[in-house]
């Protein structure tokens, strides 16, 4: 806590490591908190895990017990709002509501002055008599705006409570406790208010904000929050949860997509638009709608049309020596006097157009916002043709088949166009420079130099803490089975190793057991051929994970299969009894595809291709050989091995809880870094977790198991006969 308060007091970024469970949440809120009151300060705790979420909601609550902050949990207007809108129609709405009260407000004050004019004339002033008659025009001018908003134009009532009922009950409340969006919905639903625009008002110089990722990733959107806060971003001490994963989410956020479905919408838009612009519009638009069919109908290859289903499913259109695909299309299709000043044109009859659209919906002409989509297709387009060939930005074409009640024919391919953007330090670069500072923690942080390179930090506060619960009442056990290689996995020896393996840890374990695999089918494969002699539950995409969670906790001697790569591997408890035993089968390294080629090629670029084997104390044996370079290493292995590592801390929660983790792979033992170094993944782990894996013949297993649990009394009854 020490470390971190003074790191905040010197501006600079902390990076904090600490295992599972040893209080990382407490220890960066505290000193974050008190340095925040000291000078003034805002504390944004923020993560992309919904039970972290509620986590932080306990942790201040727990705070305010001790020591009273003003504390809001803000969620997105998605989730808060009374009526259903979209963010274009609640916006309409907002003003048009405002304009109601305003005009109320007026036929108040109006209303006071004629009064007080009315009573001056009966006293004799003709002065104040003609004040009067010009007063109540007015008036009857007002009377008739508020009757015209009223019945003709589109208005809020949730919102218009807010701006006419007292509010000073609800802040009381709000501040009263830390209180959940959903507390806020309920409270706002009984008053018929609206709780998120009330939420918005009551964030104004708070000490502690908890919300979701995307408040602070996305530019445009971090630019609103922040003036709901009413502070600049020197002003706020922002804490990631969960920080292993701001790269991906930094990703997620700056990444843009336009469908041919919105080119076609467009299009239609602007063919029935009565502007002269329109014509050049449609020139541009059309052509790369055009340019999108031609580059996804050249990248399908023989056959692949006919395996496209309802997912998107990615093409390659990049060129090692040109620009890609898609804009070489365009390029080639286009006639015109020059697409950039018809692009030009094109965005400012867009902007026209969605005005107008605005209008009607506050005017009542409309029941619904309309949204122009010649804006959102002129927008893309610009960006694609700036941002396609610039440095980490990489071009995708999607495809995908189209459903029925779509705005498609079903079965139709159709294509997407997206800039994915590879380095994640071009979205957080500018945030945490901003910042007055940030606090990065996580269980799975190291390599910090990766870090610190991905994320665009420059020097920051580094502080890592390994398992602080008593060593004795865990085992890490690394089998020394075969390597479970993609090419291996369908080899009949191997799998009747690792079902060997899987079936004497759940034999031995007095409890449940996890079992997480390189993906969905793997899990299924073993979840077929394990026998355990108990429930055996599978996860599968698109199943509640916490519905499946409670069912496996509820029994006790279950197996679980689940993917590393699902939401069961990190922010999911399992404390005590509720798994003994986590496996890990297989080094669960994620799909390669062109997208993840094009990350590492980035990553290769700006932090250079030698640098790989060397960085951050993982030595040569990290996974690949020095010609795979920092790409692989930072794309790929590392956060392999963060993942793997996440999944190993759902069990042994506490002091007092005790389990086994099992590392079920050749490439973790010792052994792999001599005779396999290309492939062994046990460096990459930090020196501490290293030193406590116990590298096991597949056979020994369930011998070693029986011995530890029996070390800490975790059989009830006799223990299970080897």
């Amino acid at each position: 806590m020490g470390t971190i308060y003074d790191a905040l007091d010197e501006k600079r970024n902390v990076l904090f490591e600490g295992a599972t469970g040893t209080g990382k949440t407490l220890s960066a809120l505290a000193p974050a908190l008190e340095y925040a009151r000291e000078t003034n300060k805002t504390v944004v705790i923020t993560t992309n895990v919904h039970q972290q979420m509620r986590q932080f909601v306990r942790e201040a609550a727990a705070i305010t017990d001790q020591e009273p902050i003003r504390a809001v949990v803000f969620q997105g207007k998605a989730s808060m709002c009374h009526i259903d809108v979209g963010y274009e129609e609640c916006q309409a709405l907002r003003d048009t509501t405002r304009e109601l009260v305003d005009a109320e407000e007026n036929r108040e004050e109006l209303e006071d002055q004629q009064r007080a004019l009315l009573e001056e004339s009966q006293d004799g002033s003709a002065e104040a008599a003609d004040a009067r008659g010009a007063v109540m025009d007015e008036l009857e001018s007002v009377e008739e705006e508020i009757e015209q908003l009223r019945e003709e134009r589109n208005v809020c009532d949730h919102y218009y409570r807010n701006l006419t009922a007292d509010t000073d009950a609800f802040y009381g409340w709000l501040y009263d406790d830390v209180r959940t969006p959903e507390d806020v919905y309920g409270y706002a639903e009984r008053e018929g208010m609206c709780g998120y625009e009330l939420l918005k008002e009551g964030m104004e110089g708070v000490d502690l904000v908890v919300c979701n990722y995307h408040h602070l990733l996305d530019s445009m959107i971090r630019e609103q929050f922040f003036r709901w806060l009413g502070r600049d971003p020197e002003d706020v001490i922002a804490v990631f949860d969960e920080a292993h994963n701001v790269e991906d989410a930094a990703r997620d956020h700056a990444r843009r997509t336009l469908t041919e479905t919105t080119l076609d919408q467009a299009v239609d838009e602007l063919e029935t638009a009565e502007d002269a612009r329109a014509e050049g519009a449609l020139n541009v638009l059309d052509t790369f709608r055009r340019a999108l069919v031609d580059a996804y109908d050249e990248a399908l290859g023989f056959g692949e049309r006919e395996g496209v289903e309802e997912d998107w499913y990615d093409l390659s259109i990049d060129n090692e020596d040109a620009r890609d695909e898609l804009t070489l299309a365009f390029l080639q299709n286009y006639s015109g006097p020059g697409f950039r000043e018809e692009l030009d044109r094109t965005l400012d009859l867009a902007r026209e157009l969605d005005q107008s659209y605005e209008e009607a919906y506050k005017n009542g002409e409309t029941t619904t916002r309309q949204e122009c989509q010649t804006l959102q297709a002129a927008t893309f387009v610009e960006a694609w043709l700036d941002e396609s060939a610039a440095e980490g930005q990489y071009p995708v074409v999607s495809v995908r088949r189209a459903e029925d009640g779509g705005p498609r024919e079903a079965g139709d391919i159709y294509g997407r166009a997206e800039l994915y953007t590879c380095i994640p330090s071009q979205v957080t670069a500018d945030l945490f420079g901003d910042l007055h500072a940030g606090v990065l923690m996580s269980a799975t942080l190291r390599p910090f130099d990766v870090t610190e390179d991905v994320l665009g930090l420059d020097d920051p506060e580094t502080l890592a803490y390994g398992p602080q619960f008593p060593e004795e009442r865990r085992r890490t056990y690394a089998v020394d089975g075969p390597a479970l290689f993609a090419s291996k996995r369908d080899d009949m020896q191997v799998q009747s190793t690792v079902a060997g393996a899987l079936e004497d840890a759940a034999r031995f374990t007095p409890g449940n057991t996890l079992a997480f695999f390189p993906s969905y089918a793997e899990a299924e494969r073993y979840h077929q051929r394990v026998d355990t002699g108990g429930a055996t539950y599978l996860d599968r995409p698109g199943t509640s994970a916490r519905e499946l969670r409670e069912r496996f906790t509820d029994d006790d001697d279950a197996v679980l299969f689940t993917s590393l790569w699902g939401t069961l591997a990190e922010g999911v408890s399992f404390d005590g009894d509720d798994a003994r035993t986590v496996v890990v089968v297989g080094v669960p390294y994620p799909h390669l595809d062109d997208r993840m080629d094009a990350v590492q090629e980035a990553y290769d670029a700006e932090f250079g291709e030698d640098e790989g084997a060397g960085r951050g104390g993982s030595g040569s044996s990290g996974g690949r050989d020095d010609d795979e370079g920092a790409g692989w290493r930072y794309a790929v292995e590392i956060p392999t091995v963060r993942k793997t590592r996440q999944a190993l801390g759902r069990v042994v929660r506490s002091p007092e809880d005790f389990g086994a983790r099992i590392l079920l792979d050749g490439r973790y033992t010792e052994r792999s870094e001599v005779e396999m170094s290309d492939y062994s993944v046990r460096g990459t782990f930090p020196p501490e977790e290293r030193r406590e894996m116990v590298d096991i013949d597949p056979g020994k297993l369930k011998f070693a198991l029986l011995n530890f649990y029996q070390d800490v009394d975790g059989y009830d009854g006799e223990p299970p006969r080897p």
